[in-house]
C-alpha cells in the first residue's frame, strides 16, 4: 500500500498538449511576441465583456495594436456557448479576414474560440464534428490565456459547445482543437469571487480526480492528474478565502492547466457526462454542475478503483495517511462534500434555474444524454441508465 497507485506503465496512450505553454504572473504580455512569431497580422479576440471589464486582460488587444498588428474584438462569448455564438464570432472572423486568434477568459470564451477556429477551415455544421477525431482540417493559429483556474481549456483537445436544435451540450475532442500557444497567468485570476472561484476549482479537482481514474489513464496522464489533485489540496479554499493571495492563485492557475492536460489525455468520467445534460437542459455552469455531482458519483464509483480512490483520499486529507484502501476510498465521498461545504457551494437543488418538476420530468432523458456522450463508459465503474437516474437524484 504505497500513497499512490501504480502508474500504468504498461498501458498505451499518448500526450497531446500545446506546443508551448507559459506560466506565471504577467506572461499575458507575451502574445505579442507569439503573434508575431506564428505571422498574425490581423487578429480575432474571443473574450466576453466581463473579463475585459475585471482584470487586465484588457490590455491585450492595446498591445497588438501597439504592434502594428489589427484586431477585431468578439466580446460576446457566453457561458456555456452555443453552435450559435461560434457562428457569430465565425461572421467577425470573416469580415475582417483574421488569420489568427486570441481566446481570453474562462472555458466558455476558449471553448467558442475553439469552435470558430474549426469553422474557419472547415464546412458547416459544427455537430459534424461531435465525437472523437472528426475534424479533417486544423485551424489558424490559437493563443488561448485564461483567466480563471478551472477548466485548463487552454491546454486540452477539447472543446464542449451547445447544440441549440437539439438541446444537447456536443463533446468534440480532437487533435486540431489543441491551442497553438497557451499563456497561464494567474494574474488574470485575481478578480475572480469567491462562489467563481469554488466552482472552478472543485471543477479543477473534479478533472484530476476523473483523469486519474480513467479506464484510459495512462502513464503519461498519472504525474500530471496526482500534481493537479495536490495543488487543489494545497491552494483551494485558501484562494477562496483569500482572493487576493497570489501563491494560491497561482497554484490554482498551474492545478488547471495540469487537469486539463492530464483529462484532455486520458479521459473524463461520469461526472462530465452528467453535468453535460445539467448545463444544457438549466443552463447550470460547468464547474458548479461538476462540483454538485462530484460526491455522489465518487460514492458510487469507488468500488471500481480502490486503490486510485484511496490515493486520492489521502491527497485531500480525507483520511489518515497510512489508512488502508479501503476505509481511505470509502472516505473520500464525504471529505468531498465537506469540501463543497466549506466553499458554500450549494446542492442541485439550490442551483439558480433548476426548477424541481421539470428537473424530475427530464430525468430520463438527461441520463440517456450522458450515456450517450461516451464518458461514463471510461468510468472506474459503467452505469446504466437507471443508476444514472438515481445518481441525480442523490446529488439533487
Amino acid at each position: 500500500m504505497g500513497e499512490i497507485a501504480d502508474g500504468l506503465p504498461g498501458r498505451a496512450g499518448s500526450l497531446r498538449v500545446p506546443p508551448t505553454i507559459q506560466i506565471g504572473g504577467g506572461v499575458r504580455r507575451e502574445v505579442v511576441a507569439h503573434a508575431r512569431r506564428l505571422g498574425a497580422a490581423r487578429v480575432l479576440v474571443v473574450t466576453d465583456a466581463e473579463v475585459m471589464r475585471v482584470t487586465p486582460a484588457s490590455e491585450i488587444p492595446e498591445l497588438l495594436r501597439a504592434d502594428g498588428i489589427e484586431v477585431a474584438v468578439f466580446d460576446e462569448a457566453h457561458p456555456d456557448p452555443s453552435d450559435l455564438n461560434a457562428l457569430a464570432g465565425l461572421a467577425l472572423w470573416r469580415q475582417h479576414k483574421c488569420d489568427a486568434i486570441v481566446a481570453i477568459g474562462g472555458g466558455s470564451a476558449i471553448d467558442a474560440a475553439k469552435a470558430i477556429r474549426v469553422l474557419a477551415t472547415n464546412p458547416e455544421p459544427l455537430r459534424d464534428y461531435a465525437g472523437y477525431h472528426k475534424i479533417p482540417r486544423p485551424g489558424p493559429a490559437l493563443i488561448a490565456i485564461p483567466s480563471t483556474a478551472g477548466t485548463g481549456s487552454e491546454a486540452t483537445q477539447v472543446t464542449v459547445i451547445t447544440d441549440t436544435e437539439r438541446g444537447v451540450k456536443m463533446m468534440i475532442l480532437s487533435e486540431h482543437l489543441v491551442p497553438t500557444v497557451a499563456l497561464v497567468d494567474y494574474e488574470l485570476s485575481l478578480s475572480m469571487p469567491p462562489a467563481l472561484t469554488a466552482a472552478v476549482g472543485v471543477d479543477t479537482l473534479t478533472h484530476g480526480i476523473e483523469a486519474y481514474v480513467s479506464r484510459k489513464a495512462h502513464g503519461l496522464t498519472d504525474p500530471l492528474a496526482l500534481s493537479c489533485i495536490r495543488l487543489v489540496a494545497a491552494h483551494l479554499r485558501t484562494a477562496h478565502q483569500e482572493p487576493g493571495n497570489r501563491a494560491a492563485r497561482a497554484g490554482m492557475m498551474l492545478a488547471a492547466c495540469q487537469g486539463g492536460m492530464a483529462f484532455a489525455n486520458s479521459s473524463v468520467g461520469l461526472v462530465h457526462g452528467m453535468s453535460r445534460p445539467i448545463g444544457a437542459m438549466f443552463h447550470v455552469p460547468h464547474g458548479l454542475s461538476n462540483a454538485v455531482l462530484l460526491p455522489a458519483v465518487t460514492r458510487y464509483s469507488r468500488g471500481g478503483a480502490v486503490e486510485r480512490y484511496a490515493a486520492v483520499a489521502r491527497l485531500l486529507g480525507c483520511c489518515p495517511p497510512g489508512a488502508p484502501d479501503a476505509a481511505a476510498s470509502e472516505s473520500l465521498a464525504d471529505g468531498l462534500l465537506r469540501l463543497n461545504e466549506d466553499l458554500k457551494l450549494p446542492r442541485l437543488r439550490d442551483c439558480r434555474g433548476v426548477d424541481e418538476i421539470r428537473f424530475r420530468a427530464s430525468l430520463s432523458k438527461m441520463a440517456a444524454d450522458a450515456l450517450a456522450s461516451g464518458s461514463p463508459q471510461n468510468n472506474p465503474r459503467v452505469p446504466s441508465e437507471e443508476e444514472i437516474v438515481s445518481l441525480y437524484l442523490e446529488a439533487w
